[in-house]
């Protein structure tokens, strides 16, 4: 894993300057008769080969970085969204391994020189890869079949060299989002990525959700057997990853995996006063027994007074058409800067669209519906893009607006239909008020 910061930036910055020297000869390409969808086809695929490639072999905060884009590709117009969505499926899940060494070595310095007496057995080939991390299937001293997940050496200096130049990339930043103050937003940012590095939060976390969740009929948390700065040993849980059905679930599957996220997602905050607050499919898996497992506890927002009445409060006032009193949450909660000047109506018809799925008995997430979103923001003609451009992120609302958003991508991604304003009704403070 590199770890100078010349190095690891040098790597960062080649994504842009990569695709923008595609650009230049793509247009060169046009110029001599290819065609534009030829070419943008072209220039994708190679765009997103080089993002797994510099990310993956990154790992650390970029790798987390290409872990939340695939998320956001089911906004991505399907002709373009192909590459990427491959490259970056790849990406959750795969990075340059460990060798078996290396691998020994961290576990010696966590658990003890007599490691391999808390094992039965360890394999040494990594089942899977994680953004900081590696996993590697093992049975326990008492015979339960266990994952054992590694901190790559080298993770926590990669990972925070990461967040400085997210940091000193600020002013970048504020002209891409001028009506956000990115200053505290990185630095809260910083702060939630930077707790992922010791396991041992990470451990903690996990015991709060398995507790919260123990003996539930939909969900599965897996239990923590043992933990340290750097390794994390928890039950070994076989199901059907996200990014699976995803790729060939039945619809019933689909309607399913989206029912059991959306109510894991609204519950959660009621039962462990948690918040999972890294949504990628990775994350997620479909058990023979109809429960979703969900795994990897490192991002979690803690909320001891539950989910902010505030939210249940901007979607019961969207939905009712009530835009002063949306307005006036929205000032309260930080979203609108003291100093920005807009207007009751158009913000309500910004966020009127969001809040579409509460407007039926059951609605269908799909990617045209998450295309036809970023469309309608993204586009510069529109009232909406200007008002978009006025609001604020602040930063005690990082993680619940990562987990809101992620959490809908991943449902579009699913193609799910599911009667989500019963759960948000069940569970959301404020919304029935």
């Amino acid at each position: 894993m590199p770890r100078r910061t010349a190095a690891r930036t040098a790597k960062l910055a080649s994504l842009p300057l990569g695709i923008a020297g595609r650009a230049v000869g793509g247009w060169g390409r046009r110029l001599t008769g290819q065609s534009a969808e030829e070419v943008n086809a072209a220039l994708s695929a190679k765009a997103a080969e080089q993002l797994f490639e510099v990310l993956g072999t990154l790992k650390g905060g970029a790798m987390k970085f290409g872990q939340a884009l695939s998320v956001f590709e089911a906004a991505v117009p399907d002709e373009m969204a192909a590459p990427y969505r491959d490259a970056l499926t790849r990406l959750q899940a795969a990075a340059p391994p460990m060798s078996a060494k290396q691998t020994h070595r961290v576990l010696a310095e966590q658990l003890g020189r007599s490691w391999k007496q808390r094992f039965s057995s360890f394999t040494d080939e990594p089942a899977a890869a994680a953004s900081i991390g590696q996993v590697h299937r093992a049975v326990w001293h008492d015979g339960r079949e266990v994952a054992v997940k590694v901190q790559y050496p080298g993770a926590d200096e990669a990972l925070r060299s990461d967040l400085r130049q997210l940091q000193r990339f600020s002013r970048l930043f504020q002209a891409l989002v001028p009506g956000t103050d990115v200053k505290p937003l990185l630095a809260e940012l910083a702060a939630r990525m930077d707790e992922e590095l010791d396991y041992r939060t990470e451990a903690d976390n996990q015991r709060g959700f398995a507790k919260a969740f123990a003996g539930d009929g939909q969900v599965l948390v897996p239990r923590v057997v043992a933990s340290a700065p750097k390794v994390v040993v928890t039950e070994w849980v076989t199901g059907t990853p996200f990014a699976e059905i995803i790729r060939a679930g039945t619809q019933e599957q689909r309607n399913e995996a989206g029912r059991l996220l959306a109510e894991f997602h609204y519950s959660s905050p009621a039962r462990a006063q948690l918040l999972h607050s890294d949504p990628h499919p990775g994350n997620f898996m479909l058990l023979d027994d109809g429960r979703i497992c969900v795994i990897d506890f490192g991002a979690v927002a803690h909320l001891p007074e539950g989910a902010p009445p505030a939210l249940g409060l901007m979607m019961r006032y969207a939905l009712d058409g009530r835009s002063a009193e949306l307005l006036d949450v929205l000032r309260t909660e930080g979203f609108v800067r003291p100093d920005s000047e807009v207007e009751a109506e158009d913000v309500y018809s910004y966020l009127l669209p969001l809040v579409a799925p509460l407007t039926e008995e059951r609605f269908h997430f799909t990617r045209r519906w998450a295309q036809k979103q970023a469309l309608r923001m993204g586009d510069l003609r529109s009232q909406d893009f200007r008002t978009g451009r006025s609001l604020n992120l602040p930063p005690h609302w990082l993680l619940i607006h990562r987990v809101t958003a992620g959490a809908i991508g991943i449902l579009c991604q699913l193609d799910a239909e599911l009667a989500l304003r019963s759960i948000v009704e069940r569970w959301q403070p404020g919304f029935a008020s």
